[in-house]
């Protein structure tokens, strides 16, 4: 067995959340004009500050996109790993968050996470897909490999047909 089939149903995995996330986001996205009004310019994000596992050249709205993805990745709201401020409170009367604020356990742990996701990918799934000859790239291994739009992962569950007791294929019983 080649070393690549282990990777095509996690990438296949990954691939359809990511499509399915993309698709009910658009569904369930308010038709609203974007700022400044119907053909105003699109939104703009400030600069981040504190990256820490992210490449700190990046722009507000590349950050804003990629955590958008990390959202979605976990089932979540950015108030999941991002703090509120108190001492900063929006029009709409509720605390907006501290994005550089360090406080929450859960944003210590997505950089770890992310760590270990681009450890995967740049020390393992490349070197499986070069060992194995893989003709194109091997799908990246990504939050919703794992979490498939879950705070925590789903626990894993082998096929009926590829689980404990199922004949081996190729074998008769």
């Amino acid at each position: 067995m080649k070393l690549a089939s282990l990777l095509l149903p996690s990438g296949a995995v990954a691939l359809l959340g990511a499509a399915v996330f993309v698709c009910a986001s658009i569904a369930q996205a308010p038709q609203a004009a974007p700022a400044g009004g119907p053909g105003g310019p699109p939104r703009s994000y400030p600069a981040p500050t504190n990256l820490q596992v992210l490449p700190k050249n990046l722009t507000g709205n590349q950050v804003h996109e990629i955590m958008e993805g990390y959202a979605g990745a976990l089932g979540q709201h950015c108030n999941y790993c991002h703090a509120a401020d108190p001492k900063n409170v929006g029009p709409n009367g509720r605390p907006r968050l501290n994005f550089a604020s360090d406080d929450k356990d859960e944003k210590k742990m997505a950089r770890i996470m992310i760590s270990m996701t681009d450890d995967i990918n740049k020390n393992y799934v490349s070197k499986v897909a070069a060992m194995d000859e893989m003709p194109e790239k091997a799908p990246p291994v990504t939050c919703g490999t794992c979490h498939q739009g879950h705070e925590d992962p789903p626990e894993f569950k082998a096929a009926p047909e590829h689980g404990p007791g199922a004949p081996m294929p190729g074998m008769q019983h």
